[in-house]
């Protein structure tokens, strides 16, 4: 490689990591403890369920105990299930009747629970699972704000990750087994990020590469909708099968009664093994209602197998089809497997440990990558004013990236005492929290004190997390485990042990000089 190609993929390398570091950081531990975001939901609310996506719920006990409190008629109804939890998500449009009562034309969306059908909008659902979910795309931001920013942080992280293998192309190999722990600071740090660098690679670049393309696909298909579709973006959606049949409201009362529990089961009966994960109501009680039943094969069966089925209720005929093992074509296997290998929701417990600890050290990996960029900006020849800018910046840095680990184990214990927390409440824990920290932080002025403070009471409070749910609910992790209350038990544990790990790395790490006296 020449000098000129080497010194562009350097400054590259390096402009693009400094400028996304620190946003960089929050979406990856985020997003790593959002592999377990349904659990985290079923630990705060103390509820178990079924490991699996399927909608388990009685829909005519459903829908007549919401007949009561909304008028259905006319209205199309979505049932889904977003998260594996007891709760449904139901999204029921304004009634197509329009001498009907201008409170029943407006839309309404709340989560349904599917054993005692007491509904909860979605402030009152609001949980810290969804938090740490939202979180790692910048939903906090509003919209399209965040969105747009994680995404175009997500294109930067892809250029930062070419852009480093191929300044270590020709030693990719050797620099791997390279550490060397007693060598200078900038050698320890550079061994580390190349390392775990590497080891993390493949997670990176998909991960790079999903979140680029989930937060700005619209801005990558807008020169297609003008061009293709003349600005036409409702034609674009429906050829990317992201809209639904709308089949016409006739205004006439179905005369007969039907039966949504047995249309579904139908619809379940056609394959082998098919879990129902949408229903989709058009024209509720109409004398044109349809039933629309969308689900897929288990992954073990086939990774991407999506399926549907749309009924006329009024004789029960089958308007169309959609194989889930046969017809599944281009468009449906990009669109599934790009959300399955983000989501990691495929290999089970195992896959989502393994993707949160690659998290994790993509983490590092950001902050070892800082610490390259201030060891190689303090040296001595360089103006005194410089280096204290340069050491201010990191240790905004890292002031902002390590308080995460705290403020997220207490934010963990305050959801469990004071549920349910408001959403806004819950901002004002986590977010307040996160800046009061922070700010301690930076005014301090020593990186090696936040390190190891963060480390040592993220590690305490992570050790009361399991105190707090035994005491709060009466279920300790070993009575969930002997109840198979699965999730709830995962959470205590999953802190037992990242609370045991933090807290031996917090008292085995030496600052460098200690390290270099002992050599």
């Amino acid at each position: 490689m020449s000098n000129r190609n080497f010194n562009i993929y350097f400054h590259t390398h390096t402009v693009s990591g400094i400028v996304i570091s620190v946003v960089l950081f929050v979406i990856f531990f985020a997003g790593s403890f959002s592999f377990f975001r349904d659990d985290i939901i079923n630990w705060e609310r103390s509820e178990s369920t079924a490991l699996t996506k399927e909608i388990q719920l009685d829909y005519n006990q459903a829908l007549d105990t919401l007949d009561k409190n909304h008028v259905l008629h006319g209205r199309n109804i979505t049932i889904s299930k977003p998260t594996t939890e007891r709760r449904v998500a139901i999204y029921m449009e304004g009634t197509k009747d329009t001498l009907a009562p201008a409170k029943q034309k407006e839309g309404i969306f709340f989560y349904l629970d599917t054993q005692n059908y007491k509904t909860h909008t979605y402030e009152e659902s609001y949980s810290l699972g969804e938090l740490l979910y939202r979180l790692h795309f910048l939903a906090q931001i509003p919209y399209p704000v965040g969105y747009y920013l994680s995404g175009f942080i997500a294109l930067f992280f892809l250029f930062a990750i070419i852009t480093g293998v191929l300044l270590h192309w020709k030693k990719i190999v050797s620099n791997f087994y390279v550490f060397r722990p007693k060598e200078k600071l900038k050698v320890w740090w550079t061994d580390a990020h190349t390392a775990l660098g590497m080891i993390g690679l493949p997670f990176q670049f998909v991960y790079a590469v999903t979140g680029a393309f989930f937060m700005i696909k619209l801005l990558i298909v807008a020169p297609a909708v003008m061009a293709l579709y003349k600005g036409d973006q409702a034609k674009l959606y429906k050829e990317l099968e992201y809209t639904d049949p709308d089949y016409k409201f006739e205004n006439k009362k179905l005369a007969n009664p039907f039966n949504i529990n047995q249309v579904v089961a139908k619809a379940k009966s056609n394959w082998d093994d098919f879990e129902v994960t949408r229903v989709i109501i058009q024209n509720y009680g109409d004398a044109n209602m349809h039933l629309l039943v969308e689900g897929e094969v288990p992954h073990t069966k086939k990774f991407t197998g999506v399926g549907k089925v749309i009924y006329r209720i009024t004789d029960g005929k089958e308007v169309a089809r959609k194989n889930p093992v046969t017809q599944n074509n281009y468009l449906d296997i990009v669109k599934n497997v790009l959300y399955r290998i983000h989501f990691g929701d495929y290999g089970g417990y195992a896959l989502k440990i393994v993707s949160f600890l690659l998290g994790i050290i993509t983490c590092f990996v950001i902050i070892s990558g800082v610490m390259i960029w201030l060891v190689a900006r303090q040296k001595n020849n360089m103006p005194e004013k410089k280096r204290r800018f340069n050491a201010a910046v990191v240790r905004i840095y890292l002031a902002i990236c390590l308080s995460m680990y705290p403020i997220t184990a207490l934010a963990f214990i305050g959801s469990k005492i004071f549920y349910p927390l408001s959403q806004s409440n819950l901002f004002t824990l986590y977010f307040g929290g996160w800046l009061i920290l922070a700010v301690f932080f930076i005014i301090k002025k020593n990186d090696a004190f936040t390190n190891k403070f963060c480390l040592i009471s993220g590690s305490i409070l992570g050790f009361l997390i399991p105190i707090t749910n035994g005491i709060v609910s009466g279920t300790w992790f070993w009575t969930s485990f002997l109840q198979h209350h699965t999730q709830v038990f995962f959470i205590d544990v999953f802190w037992i042990v990242l609370a045991s790990i933090s807290l031996y790395v917090a008292f085995n790490l030496k600052p460098k000089k200690d390290v270099v006296a002992a050599k």
